[in-house]
């Protein structure tokens, strides 16, 4: 037989009720609060991660970076082709090449691991036709070259103060150079043809400075 002062009455029961369900309708209202939350965040997340993407690639708006790091720069055109290249090689040479619109490197500049720098010009056939080096003894070389590719003026400083002045024939054989050697004397050498060569000697005690004398 039920107690009825223990029993709970029908007030009780539905007042019990609703706190359950006012409990149950703040769970559900908390998980979509999360729920928008965790998208908010997600959002922001993803808006950070294209920022930084872009402006790796870009730079910010209205902003200069202090410091760019990369292994290879590469500038396009308009239309999307490579145009200058800037990078290192496999040897660690730096190299910056700049090419026509048909991709054919035109200037190149080098600087190589053991020090020697260089600039070529480069004709559309993919020839050398001048090159200017400087050498890691500190030697300097002018080099100028035929539409073939051919070497046919060489103009050189050695590191001891000497300096020479060559020049080929078509066949790139050597027909006369010009020079003056590390103790002020010049010298000078001319090639017939036939293979004949005429040597002037460098001035010396038996011969004035101004001596042109050809020697056979």
């Amino acid at each position: 037989m039920t107690d009825p002062v223990n029993s709970p009455s029908r007030h009780d029961v539905a007042s019990l009720l609703a706190r359950v369900e006012s409990v149950e309708s703040d769970n559900r209202r908390l998980r979509r609060l999360s729920l928008a939350l965790i998208g908010f965040v997600a959002v922001l997340a993803g808006l950070a991660v294209a920022i930084m993407v872009v402006a790796g690639q870009y730079g910010l708006p209205g902003t200069t970076a202090s410091v760019v790091a990369a292994e290879q720069f590469v500038l396009r055109d308009s239309d999307g082709r490579p145009r200058s290249l800037w990078g290192t090689d496999e040897e660690g040479a730096i190299r910056l090449v700049m090419q026509d619109e048909g991709g054919q490197p035109r200037l190149r500049l080098s600087l190589l691991p053991d020090g020697g720098a260089g600039v070529s010009l480069i004709d559309s056939a993919g020839h050398n036709r001048a090159v200017i080096a400087l050498l890691p003894d500190q030697a300097a070389n002018i080099v100028l070259a035929d539409g073939t590719g051919r070497t046919r003026t060489v103009f050189g400083l050695a590191s001891d103060g000497s300096s020479t002045l060559v020049f080929a024939d078509r066949s790139g054989v050597t027909r006369a150079s010009l020079g003056v050697d590390s103790r002020g004397a010049a010298t000078s050498t001319f090639s017939e043809r036939g293979g004949q060569a005429q040597v002037e000697e460098p001035a010396t005690e038996d011969t004035a400075p101004g001596d042109t004398t050809r020697r056979d």
